[in-house]
């Protein structure tokens, strides 16, 4: 009798299973993937934590990703999970400390401990730096983006136009031991003459810090040029809920906020801001004049 292996069950997707949970859109030159799978096999866990050289979250999607592709160069912006991951410090230099962290160590008697044996020595709240991952770049001008003073046009993307593709697609998520909340998402919306891309890292340490680390990622499809903007904020947690109860909200509300991203994305600290860009049109024109 033959054992039959659904995608559920494999440990490592098989290409066919991969291929089967990614769905794409094509829009003029552009081609958007989304796939998604669910939590990793503990056999793909162990395999990207030793490539990774740090513990992974709790809940983690290891096949997930999104992907915008200019069609005639092969350009690729990709957004994964492992990549995700391995951007986020593998030093104990930006380690945050739980609230109760200094009590604990005043009650440990006779010993120096350092907090350093009670967090791991990483950054174990996964607030990633991570930006895409850019593939197939032959051509030199396209493997990084160029700092622009353009910016993302939001009034254009406020428009009513109707949405051809939306999806949202979870890389990663952790409760951080029960002190918070870590999550790195994406979501993306396709118009017919523009798309937009969040992927977002939403990290809540309770009682000390609320932080979003967000890249947003622009496509005009009448010119070919992409638009990459990242920032990051964060504020203090006791700031956080007193902005929020300064708007009138009860209690109840404050907490519930508190899950929100959206609701804290206003109340929080600039604390890096950049915009850059590439332009895919001149490689497409070289590309069309080799065929022809």
């Amino acid at each position: 009798m033959t054992n039959h292996i659904t995608a559920l069950d494999e440990p490592f997707p098989s290409p066919d299973s991969l291929a089967a949970a990614t769905t794409s859109h094509t829009q003029n030159r552009f081609r958007i993937s989304t796939r998604k799978l669910p939590i990793s096999k503990s056999a793909a866990i162990d395999a990207l934590e030793a490539k990774l050289g740090i513990p992974v979250p709790e809940m983690i999607f290891g096949d997930n990703l999104v992907s915008i592709t200019h069609v005639p160069t092969n350009w690729t912006l990709e957004f994964n999970t492992a990549d995700a991951l391995d951007a986020v410090d593998k030093t104990d230099k930006n380690m945050l400390r739980v609230a109760y962290a200094r009590d604990w160590e005043s009650t440990r008697e006779g010993t120096t401990q350092s907090i350093k044996e009670v967090v791991k020595p990483y950054d174990w709240s996964y607030s990633t730096t991570y930006r895409g991952t850019i593939r197939n770049a032959d051509d030199d001008e396209l493997k990084s983006f160029r700092p622009t003073e353009k910016q993302i046009p939001i009034d254009l993307l406020k428009r009513r136009d109707p949405m051809l593709f939306f999806d949202e697609v979870v890389l990663y998520e952790s409760e951080l031991d029960d002190n918070g909340i870590s999550l790195c998402s994406a979501k993306l919306r396709v118009h017919e003459k523009r798309m937009l891309l969040l992927v977002r890292l939403f990290m809540r340490l309770d009682n000390v810090l609320v932080r979003l680390r967000d890249t947003r990622v622009y496509v005009d499809f009448e010119t070919d040029e992409v638009l990459r903007e990242y920032t990051a904020k964060e504020s203090k947690l006791d700031d956080v809920k007193n902005a929020l109860r300064r708007t009138g909200r009860l209690p109840d509300d404050v907490t519930i906020a508190l899950r929100d991203p959206t609701a804290l994305d206003p109340l929080l600290e600039v604390v890096e801001h950049r915009v850059e860009a590439v332009s895919l049109a001149a490689s497409k024109a070289i590309i069309g004049k080799e065929r022809k």
